[in-house]
């Protein structure tokens, strides 16, 4: 059942066009975005969301776009009182506070795919690793990681679910912005997972030179299509070779999240 069946009859035919079906699922939290149209329909539409998801305890409707470093939202409660939760996907379990550290349930199928091609004995680089949803998977497949975070409170949850999983022992983490990275490591990586955060691209040039020639680059961004043409062309300029590229979503109109799976050649 979808929200926009359950809901008409109750919001006005006139007004259902502005009902997004869609809604982030974390733990058992959902998070939804309602527009100043439905103002006066956020209740009907956290209970018809609760109807939908049983095992929801708390609705947020999400009251700002990501504007600052840490890339958190903030929230407002619809139905509940807590932001914390456990998530789990593909076998893992992630500890977090949506209130404190940036985190997509959306990518999870993403993310199962890039730690299916981390192989055992590997070392991975993890820059803006948040709580750790890329970087405990590698971990898991037998890579030596190394994850960079410089958001105290997301640090705080990645090793506490280092713990969880039981994948501390081949996690290094460095509490410090990716961008200072050339300072802190001296060598080279076989495989580098970087989830960009929107608008750092520059970050390219950072990490590029930390991949080792033959080694994988999966590198998000988010992009308008028309854009490919010229971030083709950087890529080729840092010897970065596409091997596989996919939208894992969009994040407003005509602008996706799109991953690059790039092999460094020379």
């Amino acid at each position: 059942m979808s929200l926009w069946n359950l809901l008409a009859g109750i919001i006005p035919e006139e007004k259902q066009r502005y009902l997004r079906d869609r809604f982030d699922v974390i733990g058992d939290i959902a998070v939804v975005t309602i527009p100043p149209e439905l103002d006066d329909y956020r209740e009907e539409i956290a209970l018809a969301i609760i109807s939908i998801r049983r095992n929801i305890r708390t609705v947020l409707a999400k009251s700002s776009m990501v504007e600052h470093e840490e890339r958190v939202p903030t929230y407002e409660f619809l139905i509940g009182t807590s932001t914390r939760t456990e998530h789990k996907e593909f076998g893992y379990r992630f500890v977090l506070d949506l209130t404190e550290v940036f985190f997509s349930g959306r990518l999870s199928t993403e993310r199962q795919r890039v730690s299916g091609l981390v192989e055992p004995g590997e070392d991975v680089l993890v820059p803006f690793c948040g709580v750790g949803p890329f970087v405990i998977p590698a971990a898991a497949q037998g890579a030596t990681v190394v994850a960079v975070e410089k958001n105290p409170a997301a640090l705080h949850w990645l090793y506490e679910n280092l713990a969880l999983n039981r994948v501390a022992d081949q996690v290094r983490v460095f509490p410090n912005d990716a961008f200072s990275l050339p300072g802190l490591v001296d060598n080279q990586f076989d495989r580098v997972i970087c989830p960009t955060p929107y608008g750092r691209d520059e970050v390219l040039d950072i990490l590029t030179l930390l991949v080792r020639e033959g080694g994988m680059f999966h590198f998000y961004t988010f992009k308008k299509e028309q854009q490919f043409a010229g971030l083709l062309d950087e890529f080729e300029k840092k010897s970065l070779v596409p091997r596989f590229y996919h939208r894992c979503g969009y994040v407003a109109p005509g602008v996706g999240r799109y991953v690059f799976d790039l092999q460094k050649i020379g």
